[in-house]
């Protein structure tokens, strides 16, 4: 059975383990430029960002409790509301002490959560390969007993050939000697001999 070999490139398999920290970490550089460029002490700007955050949240609440109750939804509003509160914080905070140290634990809670889902997705393509991996030892069983069966029937009606062919000339042969006598065959028992044996 030929299969298609796929070689994923490197950055492809880091990348989904470098998300989160790349995304933690761009909020806090925009947190800081933000804060350079007169969020540090601006209670609108505080204001803003604080609204912002209980919005997001409140759209995860909705989102989770709601008729359809999407995880995906959820998550997404609850992580927006978990970036606003950071980015505020980081924009508004006077040094970078505790920018960095809401940065830690953001990118620690982030990497916490993708990695309940990496496990999820990896149980899931080991089973998906088990699965595919057992469908394809079951259709080779299969083809390797057809194969065996169709070699079988193929050499049993070659040597059933050969056999009535030899059979055929035995029987041509014996009734060309001189002497032969069918009815003596008959006597003994044995099968009466077709009509066109008797003639020759």
């Amino acid at each position: 059975m030929n299969e298609q070999i796929v070689a994923r490139h490197w950055l492809a398999i880091i990348a989904p383990k470098a998300a989160p920290a790349v995304a933690t970490s761009t909020v806090l550089i925009l947190a800081r430029i933000w804060n350079a460029n007169g969020a540090q002490h601006s209670l609108g700007n505080a204001v803003l960002m604080t609204a912002l955050s209980l919005a997001a949240a409140a759209a995860g609440v909705c989102a989770s409790i709601g008729r359809a109750g999407d995880p995906v939804i959820a998550g997404t509003a609850f992580a927006a509301s978990g970036g606003l509160a950071f980015a505020g914080v980081a924009g508004y905070a006077d040094g970078l002490s505790l920018p960095l140290l809401l940065w830690v634990l953001a990118t620690a809670v982030a990497y916490g959560l993708a990695a309940r889902y990496w496990r999820t997705d990896r149980r899931e393509r080991v089973a998906y390969e088990r699965h595919v991996s057992d469908r394809r030892e079951e259709r080779a069983h299969i083809e390797r007993v057809e194969t065996i069966r169709g070699t079988t029937q193929i050499e049993v009606a070659r040597t059933g050939a050969a056999y009535a062919e030899q059979l055929a000339q035995a029987l041509t042969a014996r009734a060309t000697l001189p002497g032969f006598d069918p009815k003596a065959l008959e006597a003994t028992g044995l099968p009466e001999l077709p009509t066109h044996h008797r003639g020759a």
